[in-house]
């Protein structure tokens, strides 16, 4: 019977994104959706932000991830990750709590998008005053 490595589940969130993380000790494999990790997030600079919290604890390329995520756009998921990661992270170590912590990426980022109010034509914009 093999040994069966122990898993950390965490949900992170960000606008309207939700992702579903889960990491085990490997060597660095990512995987959303069932796509490879570069296919999936094309930028870079989405990538970077999403393994901030890996760096901020010295743990690339020590764990394997697996994610799902779902709403919103490739931003919002990214950041969503970026909790979901730091969330499992804390469970997987309890060691890694102040780092993640003092980086902020525990903190559920808040902002969301305005609701477009009724009689006008955006969240804030107005239609043009006419005097006459």
């Amino acid at each position: 019977m093999a040994t069966k490595t122990h898993d950390y589940n965490a949900t992170g969130r960000r606008k309207n994104a939700t992702a579903r993380v889960r990491i085990q000790a490997g060597e660095g494999k990512i995987t959303i959706n069932g796509r490879e990790f570069t296919d999936y997030f094309p930028l870079a600079n989405l990538r970077e932000f999403a393994m901030r919290p890996l760096k901020a604890v010295d743990a690339l390329g020590k764990f394997d991830i697996i994610a799902n995520c779902t709403g919103g756009g490739l931003t919002g998921q990214s950041g969503a990750l970026r909790h979901g990661i730091a969330r499992a992270l804390c469970m997987a170590d309890a060691n890694f709590r102040p780092l993640l912590k003092a980086g902020g990426y525990l903190t559920r980022d808040p902002r969301m998008k305005e609701r477009k109010k009724s009689g006008q034509p955006g969240a804030r914009k107005r239609f043009q005053f006419s005097k006459r």
